[in-house]
């Protein structure tokens, strides 16, 4: 059944609240936010984009009384499509509403918290600590893309900060509908902000509050017993994945049914001193001792420590250069402004007709092909001489504690390692970070000659030896690459597939996964089911607590897209698990 709805009062009323300039009905300025960063599209009858937290409150009264489904949406950098429209067959008009107008990010107790609103992102909020001695719980990887700090816990994203778990807070703001229909504002960020939803909303938006309004609350706002975790490698379950309960809590991990309009964050000390070791193996089991010596029995976990494998190693310099170039010369503020004009030029060029899809990626590529190698020579020495290259950064004194173990280690053990300089390591680090970017311009680049592109996000069990994949023959021969890289101590994965033409993607891919299934592997681990997984029962479970009428993104993680969740027999509408 469809739901009946008088969209053009509805759009009128919207534009009466945010004004002309910023309510989106044309087909192609919606377009930017109907379409996923890497995975997705589909169809909304507008998108607002409110410049307060009030604003947003009167957009979503508004759409709650019309009876349309809300996507919020930040930043649109997810990679599985969650937070845009997936097809066209919901029973309702779909109301995207964008917060990235409201981006400021308000500091508490000197720097060791942080308020962030709706639309703030991780590299303001690099910029904003930066003069505290502090950073934020995700550095560099989704910072580069202009990745939101709302949009991280919504998704409980990973990061690849080994000290840190997933993104993760019990102090949060948000709007929630019950199972009357009913819009209601709930205030847990621990700071008194009055009663009225749009008094506390202005309140905080223009920070009318002092410290004695601030409570010093018992409530979580890191993943604070992540550590313990991650060491106990004998564990027979992965250290973190989305469909954990232990850490789906309101805001955290809700992507995006509830309507986020500020969280609460610890922050933590910039190391005083830090040193980066490139460390090279041809034997997988190298690195399998390594990792269970350095979670088990150092005193200083790591801050962080990145595969590489020689292949991914290959296209990441190939494939990643331009983006590599663009950051370290540019720097990571850049980045936002150059997707935005690429998914302009993308647009233009699409409507043409005659030139290739992603031509953007197309130009760039052929431009990069007039610079330099970019690496530095020891790591390409590395790279002839090992498969496998993991970068281990450790701080502090964490330091010495590395150094006298890899001395030792690799006197008995295949392999080595050179002590970065610091222009190795930020080299070392940038690479790793550009390599899921490259491998999509890698398949753009090679689509002629091949099929599709599986990216899979999962997490192996802390005690799996076996973190290095041997698939078996019959699944292996219907790839033409397979291209590896991820989060070593976190035994987070990042598994990308180039297929073979012709080859069924979907029937593979469940063949993929059923391996990690027998291995009591999770997916996705850090980058939420979106549209692209099913959500498993822990987390459709949760979802449908948050959003008992399934108006906030519906579909999300293949489950239904109808009202009050609906299973859907047979017809116009699918999305159903």
């Amino acid at each position: 059944m469809t739901v009946n709805v008088d969209t053009q009062t509805l759009i009128a009323s919207m534009k009466d609240v945010v004004g002309q300039a910023y309510l989106l009905t044309d087909q192609a300025k919606k377009q930017p936010y109907c379409k996923g960063f890497r995975f997705g599209a589909g169809e909304a009858l507008a998108v607002v984009r409110p410049g307060t937290l009030v604003e947003i409150w009167q957009v979503l009264k508004l759409c709650v009384a019309a009876d349309v489904a809300v996507i919020m949406q930040a930043a649109n950098t997810g990679l599985t499509g969650g937070s845009t429209p997936d097809g066209k067959d919901y029973d309702r008009p779909i109301v995207i509403i964008s917060t990235m107008r409201i981006d400021a990010i308000q500091i508490i107790d000197s720097g060791k918290q942080i308020v962030g609103l709706a639309g703030s992102t991780l590299f303001g909020l690099e910029e904003t600590l930066a003069p505290y001695g502090r950073e934020p719980h995700s550095v560099i990887g989704s910072s580069c893309i202009g990745a939101s700090i709302v949009g991280g816990i919504c998704n409980n994203s990973g990061g690849a900060l080994v000290k840190r778990g997933p993104a993760y807070t019990e102090l949060s703001l948000f709007a929630q509908i019950n199972a009357n229909g009913e819009l209601s504002l709930i205030n847990n960020l621990g700071i008194q902000l009055g009663n009225d939803p749009e008094e506390i909303l202005s309140n905080l938006e223009n920070k009318r509050y002092n410290e004695q309004d601030v409570f010093d609350s018992s409530a979580r706002a890191s993943d604070n017993e992540y550590d313990a975790r991650v060491r106990d490698v004998d564990a027979d379950t992965p250290s973190r994945f989305n469909n954990d309960g232990r850490r789906l809590h309101e805001a955290s991990g809700c992507a995006g049914k509830l309507a986020v309009f500020a969280v609460r964050l610890d922050t933590f000390a910039i190391p005083k001193k830090k040193q980066v070791f490139y460390v090279g193996s041809n034997d997988a089991t190298v690195f399998t001792q390594v990792r269970r010596d350095i979670l088990s029995t150092f005193t200083h976990l790591p801050d962080s420590g990145e595969y590489l494998h020689r292949d991914c190693y290959d296209v990441s310099k190939k494939y990643g250069k331009d983006m590599f170039i663009v950051i370290s010369k540019l720097g990571a503020k850049f980045i936002p402004k150059l997707f935005a004009f690429k998914r302009k030029f993308d647009a233009f060029t699409d409507k043409l007709g005659f030139l290739p899809n992603k031509m953007s990626d197309r130009v760039m590529q052929y431009l990069s092909y007039l610079f330099p190698n970019h690496l530095p020579k020891r790591m390409e020495a590395f790279r002839d001489k090992y498969q496998h290259h993991w970068i281990l950064e450790m701080s502090n004194e964490g330091v010495d504690e590395a150094k006298a173990y890899l001395d030792n280690f690799f006197q008995s053990h295949e392999g080595s390692y050179f002590e970065c300089t610091e222009d190795e390591a930020d080299k070392a680090i940038l690479h790793r970070f550009v390599a899921g970017g490259a491998i999509g311009r890698y398949h753009v680049m090679h689509s002629k000659n091949v099929g599709a592109m599986m990216t899979i996000d999962v997490a192996l069990r802390r005690n799996d030896p076996d973190w290095f994949e041997v698939l078996p023959k019959d699944i292996d021969d219907q790839i033409d690459t397979k291209l590896y890289y991820g989060h070593l101590f976190c035994h987070v994965m990042h598994q990308n597939y180039v297929l073979k033409k012709g080859v069924d993607a979907k029937t593979l891919k469940a063949k993929i996964l059923a391996t990690f299934d027998a291995r009591k592997a999770q997916y996705p681990a850090e980058h939420n089911v979106g549209h692209e997984y099913s959500a498993k029962p822990t987390l459709k479970n949760f979802y449908r607590e948050l959003d008992p009428t399934n108006s906030f993104n519906p579909g999300i993680g293949k489950t239904t897209k109808l009202k009050n969740w609906v299973e859907h027999k047979g017809g116009c509408c699918s999305g159903h698990d």
